[in-house]
């Protein structure tokens, strides 16, 4: 988080607002009193974020985000800085790039990313380094952001709309940890080989080294001290090399400070169907790049929709300023097919940035406010299309970002 720029800081500056946040390993200071005699000025830090929209209903979703940001700063609640770049096949339109450079440079200067979807058909047959999901992974590859957090939360109103029984999933609250810059989608050699009289060889390479089980270990157990303090650790020890030490670091790291966790192991398929089977027995799900990609995608479903879930990848803590470097993300995709037409549900979106506030911007009480808020206007019967139900009222994406607003001013 960045300090506000160019403001006198006597000795006798006094923090009148701290939020502390677990993950991240820093107090921040959200606003600050100075007090000269008799006066208190109040001094409100300026957050950095870039704003990447992307494709399909990025900029739709995107814009509801803006205005959220927007009601902070009209209420003098937060300062916010913006910029705005390309990713994905729009940054391919203008610059034969997934990404540029120039916005990678942004990208590295933010005191957070919020990005929006990726990808479309008509990108289909660009080069394979070129297209649109290759911007999102230089951004996680580039800024080291190796902890994703996709939480899989059932809202009460939603309930019904899950593929399982109400009963299995009603006060559904999971987080999957998923290592995210290792393993099969990184390792090299990676690679198609023609082999002659029509033949071919595809191969993918499983990496990973302790350190990176390590760190990804010791976010997964600092989360869930804040939450019910278990995590299951999933991969596939029976069958891959690459399981066997994931087993053996986590173990070993969870006896170095963590012993007051509750570590269980699983094998990914079996924990694949315990998520469709009784998914409220598990609390952090902890896993690697592939299975996470796979087991988060399942507890999506658990709660109706991707439209509902956000997502948060962290880094590693910088050893000048003491933070991370963040992308936030909704987990549904660019859905080209509805893009335009003002459809597009917004909730994950406004909750990516609510998780933001909470890991980024050390500003959880606000974070939490908004996911109230958004619990709120789902108990209004409203609805987009994409979680319409019988006897409730079909919304677009607009009309659902003034509901929340609405429902965040009223909670103010």
């Amino acid at each position: 988080m960045s300090e506000a720029k160019n403001v006198f800081r006597p000795a006798n500056l006094q923090t009148s607002s701290l939020a502390s946040c677990q993950v991240c390993h820093h107090t921040v200071p959200n606003r600050q009193q100075l007090i000269l005699g008799s006066k208190a000025e109040f001094i409100m830090a300026t957050h950095k974020l870039f704003l990447l929209p992307g494709d399909g209903i990025g900029p739709e979703v995107m814009g509801e985000v803006r205005r959220v940001i927007q009601w902070f700063q009209d209420k003098n609640i937060a300062s916010f800085k913006l910029d705005e770049g390309l990713v994905g096949g729009a940054a391919y339109d203008a610059h034969g790039e997934s990404i540029s450079d120039a916005d990678m440079a942004k990208a590295m200067a933010a005191d957070a990313i919020i990005f929006g979807a990726v990808g479309g058909s008509k990108w289909d047959t660009v080069p394979y380094d070129k297209r649109p999901e290759a911007g999102l992974l230089r951004l996680r590859k580039d800024l080291a952001l190796y902890a994703n957090l996709r939480p899989a939360i059932v809202y009460p109103a939603l309930a019904d709309a899950s593929s399982l029984k109400r009963e299995l999933v009603d006060g559904l609250d999971i987080l999957i940890l998923r290592e995210l810059t290792g393993g099969v989608y990184f390792g090299e050699p990676k690679e198609i080989t023609e082999l002659g009289n029509g033949q071919k060889r595809a191969v993918d390479t499983q990496v990973y080294e302790s350190y990176e089980i390590d760190r990804i270990s010791r976010v997964a157990f600092e989360l869930a001290r804040t939450r019910n303090n278990a995590v299951c650790s999933m991969e596939k020890r029976n069958v891959m090399k690459s399981g066997v030490l994931w087993n053996e670091i986590v173990t070993q790291t969870h006896k170095d400070g963590f012993e007051d966790v509750k570590l269980s192991h699983m094998l990914a398929d079996a924990g694949a169907m315990q998520l469709v089977r009784t998914p409220k027995q598990f609390d952090v799900i902890l896993t690697d790049n592939l299975f996470g990609d796979i087991l988060s995608d399942v507890a999506a479903m658990l709660t109706g929709s991707l439209g509902m879930l956000p997502s948060a990848s962290l880094g590693a803590i910088g050893e000048k300023t003491g933070l991370r470097k963040a992308l936030y993300e909704p987990v549904h995709g660019s859905a080209p097919d509805i893009a335009g037409q003002g459809m597009a549900n917004p909730i994950a979106m406004i909750a990516s940035f609510a998780m933001c506030l909470r890991y980024s911007l050390g500003m959880g009480e606000w974070a939490g406010k908004i996911e109230t808020a958004i619990a709120l206007t789902l108990d209004q019967g409203l609805r987009t299309s994409d979680i319409m139900q019988d006897g409730m009222k079909k919304i677009g994406t607009t009309q659902m970002g003034d509901a929340i607003l609405a429902e965040l001013d009223a909670l103010a």
